[in-house]
This record gives C-alpha cells, structure tokens and sequence, in this order.
C-alpha cells in the first residue's frame, strides 16, 4: 500500500516536471530494493495524471473542441480550432512509436538500468544547454497563441523519444519547444496539452492488462492529487525561473543509480 501511495507521489510529479515518470517508476524500486513495477501499473498511475491535466486544462479543452466544431459546422476559423488540429497532428509520431514499439519498451528498455539512467543524464545536459541557450539567441520569443504548424509537428517528433524511458515526455517536448523560440510558459503549457491524447491512448492500449484492485485505485488517486498541485507549481515556477534545476537534479539522480549498478 506505502509503495504505491510512494509510486503516485512519483508518478504525479514526475509526468509534469521534465524529470521523467517512468524511469522514475522504474529507478526508485531499484534504489531502495522493491519488487518490478508492471508496465500496466504504470500506465494506471499515468491515467492519474490524465485526470489531472483535463482538470486543470479542463475550460482550455472545451475551448478547443468548441474551435474545431464550429470550424467544421459554421465554417468558422478560430484560434482554438487551429490549434486543436495542430495538437492532433503533433500526436501522431509519438502514438504511432507507442503503438508498434510496445513490446520492445516493456521486454527491453525497462531492463537496462544503466541505459535508463544514462537517458536520464543526457537529457538533462541537454535540457540545461538547450534551455540557456534559447534565453540568450532569441531575444522575442514565440507566445502560445502563435505556435506555427512546422513548430507544432516538429514537438510532436521529439515527443517520440520518449518511450525510452529517462528521456522523458515533457523534457523532450519542453526542449524542442525551447530551441524553436517557444516562451517558457507556452512551452509548458502546449506540453500539458500534448499530454493528454498521448496519455489517454496509452492507457487505452493497456488497459486490458490493469488489474483495477483497491491499491491501484489509491496509486491512481494519489497520482491525480500529487499531479493537479505539481502542475499548478510548474506553471507559476517558470514565470521567474528557468528549468536549470530539473537538469541539475537528473544528472545527480542518474549517477547516483549508476553508483549502485556498477558498485554494488
């Protein structure tokens, strides 16, 4: 029960700020000596955060969805509706990766402790590198309301990445957001938006495989607290601070796990 209450708290923080939830959910047992997460139990504490991300964005949702209705009812063009389309379009690689690569992520990537935490590393050099980077080359930076379609397609692909677990959705989709002359905070937020069909197919996919007892029940739940309140911080957070410190603690996290894997 303390494990998976322990799993949520990691799995609400994790899928939000760009540290990566599941080589989290695979990284902490292995510290501390717990048994193997499945992949369906992740993908249940992932629905958590699914239910997080629609609450917080709920009125954005409606919004876009009213967009692309009243595009293709009332031939109305919109904000709303572009940018609808341009977070379906963006989906697209990473739902495609997901789908055919599943049973290699499950049977292969999540065993490689060393490949995991060095994903983990990496990503956060380049996290910290592609982030001082984009403050200091562009001097106006795109807001969310003008998110180009090639920006838009080009965040999708890098989204694809992340089904290498320590690579992380949101690191990789933050990064490419930042390199492309994307704010901070439009960043962040296309990034929460991209989550949600990215999420939702995930667990439709699995979700036969989900044993819904009362433990995964309270996983999820704790996922969708811990993962509504750690949204709402990144939010205000990135207003006055950049995301050095995600990248620092990656790096020292990844080679705490490499410590133990080839020590002891």
């Amino acid at each position: 029960m303390l494990r998976n209450i322990i799993l949520g708290i990691i799995q609400g923080i994790g899928e939000f700020l760009p540290i990566s939830s599941s080589a989290h959910l695979i990284l902490v047992p292995y510290l501390f000596g717990w048994p193997k997460s499945t992949l369906a139990f992740d993908v249940a504490l992932h629905f958590g955060t699914l239910l997080a991300v629609l609450t917080v964005f709920f009125k954005d949702w409606c919004s876009l969805f009213k967009g692309a209705y009243e595009r293709v009812v009332k031939k109305k063009p919109s904000f709303e509706n572009k940018m609808f389309w341009y977070l379906v379009v963006a989906t697209i690689p990473g739902a495609l990766l997901g789908f055919f690569l599943d049973d290699i992520v499950e049977n292969v990537f999540r065993e490689k402790i060393w490949l995991i935490a060095t994903s983990l590393a990496i990503m956060g050099i380049l996290i910290y590198l592609g982030d001082h980077w984009a403050d200091q080359h562009y001097r106006i930076e795109t807001d969310f309301k003008h998110i180009t379609l090639s920006q838009s397609i080009i965040i999708g692909l890098s989204q694809a990445l992340a089904i290498i677990p320590g690579f992380s959705r949101s690191g990789t989709t933050i990064l490419s957001a930042r390199l492309l002359g994307l704010s901070k905070s439009a960043a962040t937020k296309f990034t929460f938006l991209l989550s949600v069909p990215i999420i939702a197919g995930a667990t439709i996919l699995e979700i036969g495989k989900i044993s819904f007892s009362l433990e995964t029940f309270i996983g999820i739940f704790v996922a969708y607290i811990t993962g509504v309140l750690t949204i709402k911080f990144l939010l205000n957070y990135i207003k006055k601070h950049d995301f050095s410190i995600f990248a620092i603690y990656r790096v020292i996290f990844a080679i705490i796990i490499l410590i133990k894997y080839l020590c002891f």
